[in-house]
């Protein structure tokens, strides 16, 4: 049998061999996907990583169940602050540790909420009929009923499946919705929540258009945008919450540029309506679906929030005009490129291409994969499901926060479409174009942030020698490389 030290040294070369490939050879253009900075990943691995902080509100105070908590109390305040100031918003919940469960958490709420004042013998009955993207058009997976959805909405008696409709699309253009189409169905059946978000994004969604056809109803639906991933260009793409949105959910980490969380967000003002919705959204958040809410990503979220709000405009003006360049790129080197040409391709971080004509596309992806292009497949609006996936989805935040600008996506493109096309074999000459881009940026630059980030580390350490060995270490493997 291997002994414990051979089975360590083998899985620590391999994560150095991952870790190093992913960070210095390869294009990491999956839109979902973001490096965080160094100060933010120190952060994921300082003492509040193991801790636990169980909170809640109880007769007007918030109660903390464990002792030791005073500092991430305090992180996890700051940290609502920081995106209370990045969305323009009141109200932030932080517990959520992934975008989908942020979903849930609101799904759970929304059911509580409705059942609200019902007769005391009466049974909870779930949500009568629920409106978001459907999946083959780019909808997220964790607003349909086998996501988080499920368990949420009635089922249709006749069909046996839940009450979900989609929003209806544009012949021309099956990524933009179709508002005479939506303002009928709107009327027709009176959905109580509509979803809003994708995973294959584009444009922008129709939320003002919603919000000015339901303000006038007696029962309303609560209106929700899954952000997950736009989060990061909230503002400059789009503000649901400036625009009619009860609710932002979203996971911070894809265009925000934090740890792997989520976050719901909105305004609920005590004498709102919607203010126990908000309530009820906080219990479901503790005790219905956290306990430990990862505190070690709650610090380094914290630290990415400093990084947002002081970078934010530079960063998201960017991302967008790469993503318009890379797309344009992507077509002038013979790589059909989906959405409107008039539009620039996309208002978002992401740019989505057909390839069927030269491959499936889970077989483009692997091509890419073998030649150091990181991406995903993608199922596209006339494909039978994502087994027989026509497209590949991608997204510049990442490689943009490693300091590509307009020019640098043409030799990419270039590249790209090599592999593509003509199956060529490019992983060197893509592992050597991307030494250009190692350094990241929108954050601390390296000789203020390194002193910092090697304070926190070694605090980490119990031991001061292990702590004097992990930084010895440390300065001979930068050295020797």
């Amino acid at each position: 049998m291997t002994s414990f030290y051979e089975k360590t040294k083998d899985l620590a070369a391999r994560a150095e061999r991952n870790s190093a490939w992913r960070q210095r050879e390869c294009f990491n253009l999956i839109p979902s996907e973001s490096t965080p900075s160094l100060l933010v990943k120190m952060c994921e691995i300082a003492d509040p990583v193991g801790r636990y902080a169980e909170h809640r509100t109880m007769k007007g105070e918030e109660v903390y169940f464990y002792q030791g908590t005073d500092f991430i109390r305090d992180v996890e305040l700051e940290a609502q602050r920081e995106l209370q100031s990045y969305f323009g918003c009141t109200d932030v919940e932080l517990r959520p540790v992934s975008g989908q469960m942020a979903n849930e958490v609101v799904f759970k709420g929304v059911v509580k909420f409705i059942n609200r004042g019902k007769p005391e013998r009466r049974p909870s009955r779930r949500m009568r009929l629920v409106l978001n993207n459907d999946l083959i058009y780019g909808g997220h997976l964790s607003s349909q009923p086998m996501g988080a959805l499920f368990n949420f909405v009635e089922e249709d008696p006749e069909t046996g499946k839940e009450r979900v409709i989609s929003f209806p699309v544009l012949a021309g253009n099956p990524y933009k919705a179709d508002l005479e189409a939506l303002g009928g169905i709107l009327e027709r059946h009176r959905p109580e929540l509509v979803v809003f978000g994708k995973s294959m994004f584009l444009y922008p969604e129709p939320v003002k258009f919603v919000a000015d056809v339901v303000r006038d109803w007696k029962d309303r639906p609560v209106i929700m945008f899954d952000m997950a991933h736009v989060l990061g260009l909230y503002g400059a793409f789009q503000a649901p919450l400036a625009e009619g949105a009860d609710i932002v959910t979203g996971s911070t980490h894809k265009t925000f540029f934090g740890t792997q969380r989520g976050v719901v967000a909105g305004n609920f003002p005590k004498d709102s309506p919607l203010r126990p919705l908000w309530l009820d959204i906080r219990g479901r958040a503790f005790p219905g679906s956290t306990s430990n809410h990862h505190l070690g990503t709650l610090l380094g979220l914290l630290m990415a929030a400093y990084e947002m709000n002081e970078f934010k405009e530079a960063f998201q003006m960017q991302v967008r005009a790469n993503a318009k360049a890379f797309a344009r790129a992507l077509k002038s080197h013979g790589v059909p490129v989906e959405g409107d040409e008039a539009d620039g391709f996309t208002e978002t971080h992401q740019v989505v291409i057909r390839v069927s004509a030269f491959a499936p596309g889970r077989e483009i992806a692997r091509r890419l994969e073998d030649n150091n292009v990181l991406t995903n497949y993608q199922a596209l609006p006339d494909d039978a499901s994502f087994l027989e996936a026509s497209g590949i989805r991608l997204g510049v935040q990442e490689m943009t926060r490693f300091g590509m600008a307009e020019k640098d996506f043409d030799e990419l493109a270039g590249l790209m479409a090599d592999v593509i096309i003509r199956n060529g074999k490019v992983e060197e000459a893509v592992a050597r174009y991307r030494r250009n881009f190692r350094t990241m940026k929108y954050c601390l630059p390296p000789d203020k942030a390194l002193p910092l980030a090697a304070r926190v580390a070694a605090a980490a350490f119990s031991d001061p020698a292990y702590a004097g060995l992990f930084a010895e270490n440390l300065r001979r493997v930068v050295e020797g490389s």
